[in-house]
């Protein structure tokens, strides 16, 4: 080697040291960056996280929140059906009474006779009282010749041509229906016409 290519040489390994030197440096220094690099990663990840938890918390809040207020929703209807159809079984009862009332006074008698004459007028008497109590609880009378057959309210036993009435129109009556507060108690048992 001519001592030039030396003093290259000897000119680039100081070159390459301080190359080293400061590579080494900054390894020295990685170390540190990376566990700051390394807290504010783990530092995002925490706050994302958090974030989740806080909306999942906040969803389950929310949902809870909806459920009670449906079951308070459900809780008042149930009390409202309780108060309104609290009656039905004892309406049902009290509806055999009825028609064997109205029985009572379907049947031939001599209305010439006094005695049978006031027995019939109190029979009638006793009759609309009972109608009426019944009505003010919400119990309604349903089935009348010439309405429409609905077979929500009416149960038909036949279907007969009849003169004067359209097709599917109540020709008789059989037994009268009764409705609570709008809920079939006892359908009517009607004829209609076909």
């Amino acid at each position: 080697m001519s001592e030039q290519e030396q003093k290259i040489n000897t000119t680039e390994e100081p070159i390459e040291e301080i190359q080293k030197e400061e590579v080494e440096q900054v390894q020295s220094d990685d170390p540190l960056e990376e566990a700051i690099a390394r807290v504010q990663e783990l530092e995002e990840q925490l706050k994302t996280q958090v974030e989740e938890a806080s909306k999942k918390e906040q969803d389950l809040l929310l949902r809870t929140r909806a459920e009670i207020d449906n079951i308070r929703r459900r809780t008042e209807q149930d009390v409202e059906k309780a108060h309104k159809f609290a009656l039905e079984k004892f309406s049902k009862d009290i509806l055999n009474t009825i028609d064997n009332l109205e029985r009572a006074l379907a049947t031939p008698a001599n209305t010439e006779d006094e005695s049978i004459k006031a027995l019939f007028d109190g029979v009638e008497l006793t009759l609309k009282e009972l109608i009426s109590t019944v009505g003010r609880f919400g119990v309604e009378a349903v089935g009348v010749v010439g309405e429409t057959f609905n077979p929500d309210l009416h149960q038909a036993i036949s279907m007969q041509p009849a003169e004067g009435f359209e097709s599917n129109q109540i020709t008789a009556v059989l037994q009268k229906g009764y409705t609570l507060n709008g809920r079939v108690i006892r359908p009517a048992m009607v004829m209609v016409a076909a």
